[in-house]
């Protein structure tokens, strides 16, 4: 891989990546393919009309992981990114994504990656996302992530998706479709501060007869940051599907829940929960009478919150 020291610290923070992965991979810096490896049962090839990767899994491919990080170093670089995964049937695969943005400048750093997943038949993807940015600088990082969602009769996708540190917009947008008898599972965790804003928005349909989703979405949100969770499942068929939105306000924060659920099915089951509040003073006071301070007290209460 051609990563300069700063490019290869940001691997490790969004991907726990120290070396060359074992397997297919795909790693981009400042714009530019910095590392690609296919193998046997996974080929990534890149985009003809615009920038971006196709990553082709074959049918029945099992306990491969590919990796396909973003990292950006040079203040002012933007960009945009289409990245297709198109996932055989009988499959059983992980997928590691992620951006890490350092800026040491004085103007805005910006990736916007579109993700598209077309999940066959029978298949189980785990999708594992982190964005990360930090600097010296007055410039600002900005990641826009959009993941776009199909998952055929019987498929499973489940996202893990984590935003803790350094971001100062963000707008998260993710669609999906379900078939008959699949399977979406989301795990969402983001931490603002500062005046940072963050923005989710989940549009999920299950138009398959037996299909489900979980969407779970846990923040905190400190100093004077903003953040917004949205999330609309519509039931379209004989379905379960569930979201919900736990978070953390500290000092002059906020946050806004806006779930929606529609049943446009009599066997549709769908289920809301939003729950917003500050950290409790008896977690607190527990925890400082074992000799913890305030502030380390409450760095615990939240480490474990988004764990």
């Amino acid at each position: 891989m051609d990563l300069d020291i700063l490019q290869k610290d940001l691997l490790v923070q969004i991907a726990d990546l120290h070396d060359v992965p074992v397997g297919a991979y795909n790693i981009r810096a400042n714009g530019m393919a910095a590392g690609r490896q296919s193998t046997e049962n996974v080929e990534i090839i890149s985009k003809l009309d615009k920038p971006g990767i196709d990553i082709i899994i074959k049918a029945d491919t099992k306990n491969e992981t590919v990796h396909i990080p973003v990292v950006i170093s040079a203040t002012g670089h933007a960009e945009i990114v289409y990245n297709d995964f198109f996932i055989g049937e009988n499959s059983d695969v992980t997928i590691v994504a992620g951006c890490g943005i350092h800026n040491c400048g004085d103007q805005e750093s910006k990736h916007d990656g579109i993700h598209t997943f077309h999940v066959g038949k029978n298949s189980k993807v785990k999708y594992v996302e982190k964005h990360y940015g930090e600097g010296d600088g007055n410039g600002k990082n900005v990641m826009n992530p959009t993941t776009i969602v199909n998952i055929a009769e019987n498929g499973y996708l489940e996202m893990d998706t984590v935003q803790i540190k350094g971001i100062d917009s963000t707008n998260r947008v993710t669609k999906a479709k379900l078939e008959k008898g699949a399977t979406l599972v989301v795990t969402e965790k983001i931490m603002t501060h500062g005046n940072q804003s963050a923005t989710t928005d989940f549009d999920v349909a299950l138009d398959g007869e037996g299909s489900s989703a979980h969407v779970v979405s846990r923040s905190v949100a400190k100093d004077s940051s903003k953040q917004l969770f949205l999330s609309n499942i519509n039931g379209n068929n004989e379905c379960s599907g569930h979201t919900e939105c736990d978070a953390i306000v500290m000092d002059n924060a906020n946050v806004s829940a806006i779930p929606k659920i529609m049943a446009n099915h009599p066997d549709a089951s769908l289920i809301h929960e939003a729950a917003i509040g500050k950290i409790a003073g008896e977690q607190l006071i527990k925890l400082m009478t074992l000799g913890l301070t305030e502030k380390e007290a409450e760095e615990q209460i939240i480490n474990g919150f988004l764990k």
